[in-house]
């Protein structure tokens, strides 16, 4: 067990083996499935704000959900290693996912997610959310690849249906066959 110090606590930090089933079910697309795994009941897209203050607004939105839907468990949080993104432990050992990105993973909570990444001058944009979302239980996932404008998500309808119909977060909800490129943007 691989652990590291942080606000005077002890963190969990992950392994491969916490997210074989993420990686497993995603594939090279345009679909969600780049992102997340066919195991889900609904699917949605998060269009990225290009302002900060949209996306602290949006940030706080999202997790706002994701709380309610998972009051009383741990969450994983993932912070991909793009070599300039703060990764929170970056002597931390890494997981790899998707086309061999690197993630440093820890077992955390909603307050770490809102307040463990730093904005950095120029990456405005990604927000200060992990890149990777996901609770113990696995009954939702959200991931903003650090090449895309949008966040995907996959979970119980009733949290996408949600998420969808917040107006901060400008979701529309996806097919596992459908593009996933935001309709206002050009596909990747």
């Amino acid at each position: 067990m691989v652990t590291r110090e942080r606000d005077g606590r002890t963190w969990l930090i992950g392994t491969g083996a916490d997210v074989t089933w993420i990686v497993r079910g995603t594939s090279v697309s345009r679909t969600v499935t780049a992102a997340i795994p066919p195991d889900f009941a609904a699917y949605a897209t998060l269009l990225l704000p290009q302002e900060t203050e949209e996306q602290y607004e949006r940030d706080r939105a999202l997790v706002s959900l994701l709380r309610e839907q998972s009051p009383d468990q741990p969450w994983w949080i993932g912070y991909l290693d793009t070599g300039a993104d703060d990764i929170v432990f970056p002597d931390a050992p890494k997981v790899t996912m998707y086309t061999g990105w690197r993630y440093v993973l820890v077992e955390a909570g909603p307050e770490q997610a809102t307040t463990w990444r730093h904005q950095q001058a120029g990456a405005f944009w990604l927000g200060s959310l992990p890149n990777l979302m996901f609770p113990a239980d696995r009954s939702w996932l959200v991931s903003t690849m650090w090449d895309d404008d949008r966040t995907c998500v996959g979970g119980p309808a009733g949290l996408v249906d949600r998420l969808v119909r917040d107006p901060v977060l400008r979701g529309r909800q996806v097919t596992l066959d459908q593009d996933a490129t935001p309709p206002d943007r050009p596909p990747c």
